[in-house]
């Protein structure tokens, strides 16, 4: 059943009650106390009951919340006036996303306030948004069995993610959590031989494009390279999307492409699809049925992944069968050298998983979410990287100037170089800071939860279960009162001079680009090294970036208003156009041009 349809149908129950039990009231009153209501007052009467019964919930709900947070001696947070069921809200949203930069209307709205922390309504469902690190920190650690993913969260994620890590709660998370993490120590992230034949591909593709006289975007093609690197370490299988040609700036006329043979022919495209479609569910919450009414758009792109993806799933599982069932031979098997990998010790995170579960689902459902948050955090972070070193050609000249101490021109770099590159680290730190990849996160109170006052004499904050609570790292990162008055300013150097001591060192949830707590990101470490790897192998060949704005295709650009009607300063600096779907991208592309 289409999804419009199966959405309407579970909202009739609702719909229809209040005018059932209105004119069964009317009937009893006929009947009872011979009160006669003329048909047209009866029908409406039946009407007004629809929006009096859901008013009367709201108000009663509200109430009981209200009468709760009294009784623990705390008050609900200071709300935001959202106009008749949160429209004017959604409006503003919806404007923010098409025309603004990710999370900065969430920060406006903490500035009309005068809080960090503020409740909402939207569609008669309250919202508490909040970047205030302590709240955060209780969210994440302190409170983290009081809070989950939520029921929205994960009906929007389960077509792209079914129960995987990212997407599950409670003990489905657990389990998938404890599966997945021990292939993610240090020995096994720090073997760069994948990222190595990936990246040197992409330099050839970038020297090629380049001489051609062209810019060239490099989103789309570290993007490739993350994918490439990440399908060939969990997967054992190279997706080979660098084999697709590059695209070339608007204004060019294109030679038709000629792919190679080992270019992927459907789950790049289909696998790419399926995520833009979640993000755009995402802005509609648990409406976005009305935005798909007559078709679910997701199933044919995911239809196309898992055709792709079971039958090497299968593959795989067949193999290690195999392996462990079949006793080595007395005659040639010698113990196993330390740190040597036996033939039966698992390569890959999808070998590795199949020593818990061959469950084909359970499997597929880990590798996407593995691979969805592997690609898009390391593309979104190499990417703002390139475009601040763009900016910032004296910290490219410093930060090139370390590279060529710890590991020369050509040198390929080891974990232990990365780990002694201290400038590079403050680098990328600045860049999470002020472009988190995921900017806006959100939970669920399962329970009810207090949250302390932040200043004498304020009363503590309540929050009622069931409540969506969004909460904006990308927000908290730029706020001045945590970070300084250059808050706004990009500079590695506050990584490491006294400001490190005087704002992050005391207070460690002002800086969450990968969360934190139990859920803290898995992959945290590996999108360090893959990011360090990828921009020492791009500065051992190029010694200079500069944006290309002519390339950037038009309706991408960064709007004039950006420079003059921006109180906040987020926009001022901009020369490309922050956006955000599951992660932060740049709209267009990151166009640039580069001197080796």
């Amino acid at each position: 059943m289409p999804p419009g349809v199966l959405f309407i149908a579970s909202l009739l129950p609702a719909v229809f009650a209040p005018p059932i039990f209105t004119l069964g009231l009317l009937a009893f009153l006929k009947e009872f106390h011979s009160v006669l209501v003329p048909t047209w007052a009866a029908f409406i009467l039946s009407i007004l009951s629809i929006p009096g019964a859901f008013t009367l919930q709201v108000q009663y709900r509200d109430y009981t919340h209200r009468r709760d947070a009294a009784a623990l001696g705390a008050v609900l947070a200071p709300e935001l006036g959202s106009g008749f069921g949160g429209i004017t809200t959604v409006l503003r949203s919806v404007r923010e996303v098409a025309e603004g930069f990710p999370g900065q209307l969430l920060n406006q709205r903490c500035d009309e306030i005068g809080s960090n922390t503020y409740g909402i309504r939207i569609g008669w469902n309250n919202r508490v948004f909040t970047c205030e690190p302590q709240y955060i920190k209780s969210i994440l650690s302190t409170q983290f069995s009081s809070f989950e993913k939520g029921k929205p969260f994960r009906d929007i994620f389960n077509p792209l993610l079914g129960t995987g890590v990212f997407a599950a709660d409670g003990s489905t998370w657990k389990f998938h959590r404890d599966m997945t993490r021990p292939f993610f120590e240090k020995q096994r992230i720090s073997d760069f031989e994948i990222f190595d034949k990936h990246v040197e591909d992409a330099i050839g593709q970038m020297k090629n494009r380049l001489g051609e006289g062209h810019a060239f975007d490099f989103q789309e093609l570290i993007g490739r390279v993350t994918l490439d690197s990440a399908s060939d370490f969990l997967f054992g299988h190279d997706f080979h999307s660098l084999a697709t040609p590059l695209s070339y700036p608007f204004y060019v006329t294109a030679p038709p492409p000629s792919p190679s043979a080992d270019a992927p022919k459907s789950f790049v495209p289909a696998f790419l699809e399926a995520q833009n479609i979640t993000a755009v569910r995402i802005r509609y919450t648990s409406f976005w049925p009305l935005a798909e009414f007559w078709c679910d758009k997701i199933e044919a792109p995911m239809r196309t992944v898992e055709q792709f993806l079971d039958p090497i799933l299968e593959g795989v599982i067949a193999k290690r069968r195999a392996a462990r069932s079949t006793p080595p031979s007395p005659i040639t098997s010698t113990p196993t050298s330390p740190g040597v990998k036996s033939s039966t010790e698992p390569e890959t995170l999808l070998e590795h998983l199949i020593e818990y579960t061959d469950d084909v689902k359970v499997l597929r459902d880990e590798l996407l979410n593995i691979s969805v948050a592997g690609r898009d955090t390391v593309t979104c972070l190499a990417t703002f990287t390139v475009y601040m070193l763009a900016e910032h050609p004296e910290v490219l000249s410093k930060l090139r100037s370390e590279i060529f101490e710890h590991v020369g021109e050509k040198g390929r770099p080891t974990a232990e170089d990365i780990k002694g590159m201290k400038y590079l680290r403050a680098v990328l730190n600045e860049v999470l800071r002020l472009y988190p990849p995921i900017p806006l996160n959100f939970r669920t109170s399962i329970k009810g939860v207090v949250w302390p006052a932040l200043k004498p004499g304020d009363k503590p904050i309540y929050i009622p279960p069931g409540t969506m609570i969004p909460y904006g790292p990308i927000a908290m990162h730029r706020r001045k009162d945590l970070w300084g008055p250059d808050a706004l300013a990009f500079d590695p150097e506050r990584f490491i001079d006294e400001r490190l001591h005087k704002y992050l060192v005391p207070n460690p949830f002002i800086f969450l680009p990968f969360n934190g707590g139990p859920r803290i990101c898995l992959g945290q470490q590996f999108a360090y090294q893959e990011a360090s790897f990828i921009l020492i192998r791009l500065l051992q060949s190029f010694s200079r970036v500069s944006l290309a704005p002519s390339a950037q295709p038009p309706d991408s650009r960064v709007p004039e208003d950006w420079k003059t009607q921006d109180p906040s300063g987020w926009k001022r600096r901009e020369k490309v156009r922050p956006k955000s779907s599951l992660a932060m991208f740049v709209m267009g592309g990151l166009w640039v041009t580069m001197e080796e």
